[in-house]
């Protein structure tokens, strides 16, 4: 008795181990999804999804991506994909709109440069860089690339806003040098204290001339 209840628990397990041999080696065709019960249905065309599984009656039916969805795949899938946003706070715009069938392409913002690119598209741009009082611009910045800045030297500047480093300039006469030129600004010349002088003269003429009226005007005289 024992022994045929272990004859029958081995054909048992022969049986399930069958099954799930034959299940678990299911291929379906390439035009073709699996569905959860291992049978095989027809995929969907590009710019749908599956509805409704097929059955053995009656084929996969499908349905239109929604608005801001997209399938540029055929698929088994019950919803599409939904479209990338090109966000400004990852320096990003758009380049071409989502549509049905194909996936937002996002580009680099003016003045931002692509960090990361998938598929034709930039997933994060970052600003270029600005160059310092000091440097001047050696490459200027692209959609791809990112400004490079080299420093200024032996006796030239630039504000940083240069494309090539500028001499300073160079005085008749040491006694002319008003502010020596230094990596990011120009040499000035000029006689020293030249402006205040004029001013202070300005201001005696002017002093002088209110006297003098103060003393020939007709009420002084008067008086």
């Amino acid at each position: 008795m024992v022994s045929g209840n272990n004859h029958l628990t081995v054909h048992h397990i022969m049986i399930v181990l069958i099954y799930v041999f034959r299940t678990s080696t299911l291929e379906c065709h390439q035009t073709q999804y699996q569905r959860d019960d291992n049978q095989c249905c027809s995929k969907c065309s590009i710019g749908t999804s599956v509805r409704k599984d097929c059955t053995k009656y009656g084929s996969t039916s499908c349905q239109l991506c929604m608005k801001d969805t997209y399938m540029n795949i055929p698929t088994g899938q019950k919803h599409c994909f939904p479209c990338t946003n090109c966000s400004t706070g990852s320096g990003l715009e758009v380049k071409r709109e989502c549509t049905d069938i194909s996936d937002t392409l996002c580009k680099p913002l003016d003045g931002f440069f692509c960090l990361d690119t998938f598929a034709d598209s930039c997933r994060h741009a970052q600003k270029h860089k600005i160059c310092q009082p000091g440097q001047y611009i050696s490459q200027k910045g692209t959609p791809f690339n990112d400004t490079i800045c080299l420093d200024c030297f032996n006796e030239t500047f630039s504000p940083g806003n240069f494309t090539v480093c500028q001499p300073h300039k160079k005085c008749d006469s040491e006694d002319l040098v008003i502010y020596p030129g230094t990596i990011s600004t120009n040499t000035k010349c000029g006689r020293k204290n030249y402006h205040l002088f004029t001013i202070i003269f300005v201001l005696w003429i002017f002093c002088v001339l209110i006297i003098v009226w103060r003393v020939c005007s007709p009420r002084s005289a008067v008086k």
